[in-house]
């Protein structure tokens, strides 16, 4: 009930009588260009004004080739939108007839009164190649400055329309006006899928016959207008799968006189097509680079669970990860083993196999990265990358080995992304969940003594397990001692760390310890012969991460969390307890999470026990004011002051 809501449509051809042109704007005003904030948005640095786009089918002999034209006018309000004066195009340019352009690009200025127009020039422009098969051309407008408005128009031509490239109704600043207009051929039809939770206004429009191509087309109209900003709040997991996006696939082509050709697939069909691509499901039959080190590793006596530990802790510390995605193998999984260096299929694809040879039931997992997004429909390039499973006992088991710090079922943060599909031997596939299946833990033992000039001192103990610790270990990796102990003490105003220490950090098998003696100059406060202190130090959480009034996606906080905190607390001697914050027990709807906060005083020490879970790796955005609540609650109670005087 937590999982993100996506919505997902197929557009049905309905015919309507008119056919609707795709309009242009009208010419830039004075009045335009006078403007100094986003009527609606009076944050925006810039706003796209108008953004108007066309997509139709040109034949020339028996060829087809796809064109979309794109319109956009830009508002920048201030220096920090000068970004959005520069614009770029990708396109796949392996065919002679594939091409991409930019034209009536210019910007307009208020000069004294009347409208400047500077023309794009020849060197502003830019082309370069991209993974090869693909061309990006860049554009940067000239004599851009706050209050200026940009105009420029790209075109598109491409033999290749499997699909249509994305159209946004939202970006990370205000669009007043969204339109766009596909014209499709009758021979071919597309599903068409669309994201987000914007009021898009959609027109299938009637069929009309095209004399210059001969063909019945059919015409699709969508519009959007006022759009808001979509903001990237925190706990958001990748923003694009929450932003309006109109996609297009193509599902079937009938010419006159041929039977039809279905091209849209479904999930298993597309995982059966992957495993049977010799970079995949032949790389897991090779076996003979590795069989001498796997039968030293494996001992005879072991359980199924310790072969797959010791496979694992194998294959993570033999190899190195290259950075690069994928579920296909590049170079192959030999030569990985050999150089000890591949991408995710080279070392996940030869971690299965490994584990098959020891007779285990291992099989590869498709996933989607975070940054991949959450695909929508199926297709091979809803993928880009590979993991391992293990079943043991009726448990399966995931597994990453391109990590140094992952262990089995605690993954790299960049696969946690809802689902991915396990592809067996045969082919045969299933969906398999990538949520995090225990509550990752962080617990802090604090001990502590107040001097009588406000003065904190004392020891803190941190143990982190499972995510959490992950988490820390890939920060420390890439970090000496000396940045990370002065990034903990610019994160804690007020607070200096000594001898600092750690345990278990290069073991993930093992909870990661930290330790470190600290004082404390601004967490308690002398004010009328009286000290005033948070019992939870600098450990209370500053600021609700949760802003805005309302939130139309998830709340992603990628694994299920549980933190604990216990702060024994020495008085200053003469000092005695004048009031102190009540305990409190909080417990969000449907389980979510909880707050637990109790405090006790006896003699001259004070105890506080301060317990917050969350449940859930995603909450969903109906969820979101109990969630507000809930953090604000939570600090305000952390926020609460111990109040000391002297005895009399």
């Amino acid at each position: 009930m937590f999982r993100a809501f996506l919505v997902t449509i197929l557009f049905a051809t309905l015919p309507l009588k008119a056919q609707v042109a795709t309009p242009k704007p009208p010419p830039v005003t004075v009045s335009d260009l006078s403007e100094a904030a986003h009527p609606v948005d009076s944050t925006a640095s810039a706003a796209y004004k108008y953004r108007y786009g066309k997509t139709w089918f040109e034949k020339k002999n028996d060829d087809w080739v796809m064109v979309t034209e794109v319109y956009t006018r830009l508002k920048i309000y201030r220096k920090a939108g000068y970004e959005y004066a520069n614009a770029e195009i990708l396109y796949f340019s392996d065919s002679r007839r594939a091409k991409g352009f930019f034209s009536e690009a210019a910007t307009y200025n208020l000069v004294n009164g009347a409208i400047e127009k500077t023309p794009l020039n020849e060197e502003s422009q830019f082309e370069e190649e991209f993974e090869e098969e693909f061309t990006i051309k860049k554009i940067a407008m000239p004599n851009v400055k706050e209050g200026s408005i940009i105009e420029y128009k790209y075109t598109i031509k491409t033999p290749h329309f499997g699909a249509l490239n994305d159209w946004y109704f939202q970006f990370d600043i205000p669009v007043d006006d969204v339109r766009y207009d596909v014209i499709i051929p009758t021979y071919f039809t597309y599903n068409i899928y669309s994201t987000g939770f914007v009021e898009i206004e959609e027109k299938p429009l009637s069929i009309t016959f095209n004399k210059k191509t001969d063909v019945s087309e059919r015409h699709y109209s969508y519009k959007a207008v006022n759009v808001p900003a979509i903001k990237d709040e925190e706990y958001v997991n990748n923003i694009d799968n929450y932003t309006s996006i109109l996609k297009h696939e193509i599902a079937s082509v009938q010419f006159p006189d041929f039977p039809p050709l279905k091209l849209s697939t479904d999930w298993v069909t597309v995982a059966k097509k992957i495993y049977e691509d010799d970079r995949f499901g032949r790389e897991l039959k090779f076996n003979s680079y590795f069989e001498k080190d796997i039968d030293l590793v494996v001992k005879p006596e072991y359980t199924a669970r310790q072969k797959a530990d010791s496979i694992f802790s194998f294959v993570r510390g033999r190899m190195s990860w290259n950075k690069r995605a994928g579920y296909l193998c590049y170079r192959g999984v030999k030569k990985a083993y050999s150089e000890k260096s591949g991408n995710a299929a080279e070392i996940n694809l030869m971690l299965t196999a490994m584990l098959r040879h020891a007779g285990l039931d291992a099989n590869p997992v498709l996933v989607s990265t975070r940054s991949n997004g959450v695909a929508l429909f199926p297709t091979r390039y809803a993928y880009d990358y590979v993991i391992a499973s293990v079943t043991i006992d009726g448990n399966t088991v995931l597994m990453d080995a391109t990590s140094k710090y992952s262990m089995p079922d605690v993954l790299p943060a960049r696969t946690l992304n809802w689902v991915g599909r396990l592809i067996k031997k045969d082919g045969e596939s299933s969906e398999i969940s990538l949520t995090p299946k225990m509550n990752s833990r962080e617990t802090v033992n604090v001990i502590a003594a107040i001097a009588a000039d406000g003065t904190v001192s004392g020891q803190v103990r941190d143990l982190y397990a499972d995510y959490v610790a992950y988490v820390l270990r890939e920060m420390l990796a890439t970090l000496q001692m000396e940045e990370y102990v002065e990034k903990l003490e610019s994160m804690n105003k007020g607070v200096t760390i000594s001898n600092y220490k750690l345990s278990n950090d290069k073991n993930p098998a093992k909870p990661l310890s930290e330790s470190y003696g600290f004082t404390d100059s601004m967490h308690a406060d002398l004010m009328g012969g009286k000290i005033y202190f948070s019992p939870m130090l600098h450990f209370s959480e500053q600021e609700n991460p949760f802003t805005g009034e309302t939130r139309n996606y998830p709340v992603d906080f990628i694994y299920p969390l549980q933190k604990r905190h216990i702060i024994t607390v020495t008085l200053p001697e003469g000092y005695r307890v004048e009031s102190m914050p009540e305990p409190v027990t909080m417990v969000m709807e449907e389980n979510i999470g909880s707050y637990k906060y109790n405090i006790t005083a006896q003699g001259n020490t004070i105890q506080l026990s301060s317990f917050f879970d969350i449940n859930f790796p995603t909450v969903s955005h109906e969820y979101y004011r109990t969630l507000k609540d809930f953090f604000s609650k939570m600090i305000e109670k952390q926020k609460e002051k111990i109040v000391l005087v002297k005895n009399q």
